[in-house]
């Protein structure tokens, strides 16, 4: 469930941040366990070529808080930086479940994102999200299984 934050775009949401549970809760796994093998998460790299809007921090903040909310993953901070004089957007929407981090370069319209997300979260779902959000002529993706282990050995 998406929890929303109140900092404004491109606000620094904080140096620190509280640790969330309490200390006499029990530890949760949150590795996946899928097809014989567990892993801490799944990492998407998505690179966006020919896509629109990179410079515009207000619909780079929409569109990470709609690909953590279509993830079914849980919001913490969002970070956005934007830079002049050519307008790209570098951040990151911390999430209980990992992170989505975006880099872009108007001046090229390409934008890398990585979706890394943990336990019961789909970070493929983000992938429709920032492509409805930034049109690109073209969308690559590649995924890995971050710690991905035998689960016999």
């Amino acid at each position: 469930m998406l929890k929303p934050v109140d900092n404004a775009p491109g606000e620094i949401a904080g140096e620190q941040s509280e640790p969330t549970g309490s200390a006499d809760e029990v530890r949760k796994d949150y590795f996946i366990q899928r097809d014989g093998y567990q892993f801490a998460g799944t990492h998407l790299i998505i690179d966006l070529f020919g896509a629109s809007h990179l410079d515009n921090l207000e619909r780079m903040e929409r569109a990470l808080r709609d690909a953590v909310e279509a993830s079914d993953a849980t919001l913490l901070h969002i970070h956005l930086h934007h830079f002049t004089p050519n307008g790209g957007i570098s951040g990151v929407a911390v999430l209980a479940e990992s992170h989505i981090s975006v880099h872009t370069w108007p001046e090229r319209d390409f934008a890398a994102f990585d979706v890394f997300m943990c336990g019961a979260a789909r970070p493929e779902q983000s992938i429709a999200v920032l492509e409805q959000a930034f049109e690109p002529r073209q969308l690559k993706v590649k995924e890995l299984q971050r710690g991905r282990v035998d689960v016999d050995g």
